[in-house]
């Protein structure tokens, strides 16, 4: 009896180690481009949100000192701009979703064997694409306008908004690239330097047009 339960036991940790590197297979095959739809339209939501709305906050910025100019523009940028992501997004998904349902018509027609309930789980969602990209750019879109929401001083809020909009550019970038297990640090610099680019463009010719009296 104790020798069939040694046995059992030894049986059982030589198991342990095949079991442990079949997962660590499996964590390893990992398909990482089944979550580029979607962490495509959430990182590039939020990064439009936030560039788009700091960009604009800072153009108005670059002429008016006030702050409650640059406020209400940050907020019609951010209202604006989700309803555009999530109209352009319903649109775009909707198109998506016509094109399939149209083929899985046409394998049908074929004769061809489709599984209905697995094709449908798998068909795109039109209104869940779009509340998805107005939130992701509602978030984004946040940032900027957090940062400047309580500051009276017209260099301190310039300065707080570039300083938040710079932070967040950095998360967003690591963010995307620990999602998608892409290079960290060219996934930051990429979406860091674009987003300075951006400001710096609308801030510079904003301030040439104010002050050219055109």
């Amino acid at each position: 009896m104790a020798s069939l339960t040694n046995n059992q036991a030894k049986f059982d940790l030589e198991q342990q180690p095949s079991t442990i590197t079949t997962l660590e297979v499996e964590t390893k095959d990992f398909d990482y481009s089944k979550r580029s739809q979607w962490l495509r339209a959430a990182v590039l939501g939020a990064n439009d949100g936030l560039v788009s709305t700091a960009a604009l906050m800072m153009g108005v910025g670059a002429v008016k000192q006030d702050i409650k100019a640059m406020i209400l523009t940050g907020f019609a940028g951010l209202v604006a701009g989700a309803c555009s992501m999530a109209i352009g997004e319903f649109v775009s998904v909707y198109s998506q979703l016509d094109i399939e349902v149209a083929q899985m018509k046409r394998e049908k027609e074929r004769g061809r064997e489709v599984g209905d309930g697995e094709e449908k789980e798998s068909l795109p969602n039109p209104l869940q694409a779009a509340a998805a990209s107005a939130l992701a750019f509602s978030i984004g879109a946040m940032v900027p306008l957090l940062a400047a929401f309580f500051i009276s001083d017209y260099k301190v809020r310039l300065g707080l908004v570039v300083a938040a909009v710079s932070f967040a550019l950095v998360v967003f970038g690591w963010f995307g690239a620990v999602l998608g297990k892409a290079p960290i640090f060219r996934s930051i610099l990429r979406v860091l330097i674009g987003g300075w680019v951006a400001m710096s463009i609308t801030f510079g010719l904003t301030k040439l047009i104010g002050t050219s009296g055109l």
